[in-house]
């Protein structure tokens, strides 16, 4: 269907989500004891599907409710964010780019859908978008490759056509381990780790030369 393809995480990738994430995990965990201070956030939540979140946060809690836990949390977050996401510095201009060049452009998120369907219309980006991949929807999401496989699938691509946006550890490894060229953001992260885990680049938001530059070399546009 395409000859080229951008790949996007969603959260600390498209929007700097993150601190929404943790202010709806702070205001949650507190019902349920459990400190969830910046190092707890980064190590057990920022990237994780909701199922691990919710096994290594609330092990006090019957494994049987998770499921409604992980819903209630994400209904808080997406009363947090309501008129206070904006995209990553240059995002646009990017999506516009593609847009014009007939590049496929795909969402890869392991969070839940209703939350990226209200995170892209939020930061007016929606459109822009061919497909959305979700991973808790496949067998396996981050950082098994497999969410970014479906992406490329879907889209039609080969791997060697395409750039993958991450921010945090189990998409950097999932996309690195797709075999696809990964630009690290650094809203989340410092460059050093996100290189660590599978970046090929790491840059803090979408004007940087050094992106341009891996763009050109990659999709030869």
């Amino acid at each position: 269907m395409f000859s080229h393809a951008l790949l996007f995480d969603m959260d600390g990738t498209l929007t700097n989500s993150d601190p929404f994430h943790h202010e709806a995990f702070v205001e949650f965990g507190k019902a349920y004891g459990v400190d969830i201070d910046e190092p707890t956030f980064l190590k057990y939540v920022s990237g994780q599907a909701n199922s691990l979140i919710f096994k290594n946060l609330f092990p006090h809690v019957a494994a049987d409710s998770h499921p409604r836990l992980a819903d209630e949390k994400e209904a808080l977050f997406r009363r947090l964010i309501v008129g206070r996401l904006k995209p990553i510095d240059g995002l646009i201009d990017l999506l516009d780019w593609a847009v014009e060049r007939k590049i496929g452009l795909a969402v890869v998120s392991n969070a839940p859908r209703p939350n990226v369907v209200d995170m892209l219309a939020q930061i007016g980006v929606a459109d822009y978008f061919h497909t959305m991949v979700v991973g808790g929807e496949l067998e396996r999401g981050k950082p098994d490759p497999l969410p970014y496989l479906t992406g490329l699938e879907r889209l039609g691509v080969p791997a060697d056509k395409a750039i993958a946006f991450e921010d945090a550890p189990p998409g950097l490894k999932a996309a690195h381990a797709a075999g696809i060229v990964t630009v690290g953001l650094t809203t989340t992260l410092d460059a050093a780790t996100v290189k660590k885990n599978g970046a090929d680049i790491a840059v803090p938001d979408y004007r940087a030369p050094e992106l341009w530059a891996l763009i050109d070399r990659v999709l030869g546009n």
